[in-house]
């Protein structure tokens, strides 16, 4: 555990007792802003869920590509939630991140904590050997992005309000790409999806993963001394 920011690894949890959990915890920090108070919890938040579909503010119907009676079949849910970006999966294998962090109080604005975000992403990837990017216009942490197959490796939405986030973003570890077929991932139709798995050939141990993420994450932003 950093000082100043704590890992927390809730394990496979269903998404809507997560999203009730986060949500909770989100207003509590903004009520506590709202009443002055300054030493606000910092809470790195990771786990896992089974399969499910979320829709941010903005996410069109017509990317989800299945019918509700295909959804109960391959044993999936649907969300519309209030984050930022368009649909994306969460599901086995792939760890979910939920950063809920008075960023004013890291001295980020929301596109520097994004920003941070992507790149604690690509340093990662960088460690195994696996060359990522972003794309500009297209929230995330991209392969090849500017080559003939484009894929994406993390998708990130966020949502802030008083400088305290929630949301976050989603990395595929050992995620069964398959569920991706279902819908154009973050609104796309011309790019791909794609996992550490898929791009080195073995499982990873999610946990691991998660907290060599947190470790770039706390660098990136000075926390770790």
């Amino acid at each position: 555990m950093d000082k100043l920011i704590n890992y927390v690894n809730w394990g496979k949890i269903d998404y809507a007792e997560a999203l009730s959990r986060q949500t909770e915890l989100f207003n509590q920090k903004v009520q506590a802003k709202l009443h002055g108070k300054k030493d606000i919890s910092q809470d790195f938040i990771v786990c896992e869920h089974n399969n499910v579909y979320t829709l941010g503010l903005h996410a069109k119907e017509s990317n989800m590509l299945i019918s509700e009676a295909f959804l109960k079949q391959i044993n999936a849910q649907v969300f519309r939630i209030n984050r930022g970006g368009d649909i994306t999966y969460h599901g086995p294998g792939q760890i979910t991140g939920y950063p809920i962090l008075d960023i004013d109080a890291l001295g980020l604005g929301i596109r520097d904590y994004i920003d941070t975000i992507e790149q604690s992403v690509i340093d990662l990837m960088a460690d195994y050997g696996v060359e990522c990017t972003r794309l500009k216009g297209a929230t995330g942490v991209w392969i090849d992005a500017f080559g003939k197959n484009p894929r994406k490796i993390c998708a990130i939405g966020v949502k802030a309000s008083r400088g305290i986030t929630m949301h976050g973003f989603a990395l595929n570890v050992n995620t069964d790409l398959n569920y991706f077929n279902y819908i154009n991932p973050c609104g796309f139709t011309d790019k791909g999806v794609t996992s550490m798995k898929n791009e080195l050939k073995k499982e990873f141990e999610l946990d691991q993963v998660a907290r060599q993420l947190y470790g770039k994450f706390i660098k990136l932003i000075g926390k770790d001394k």
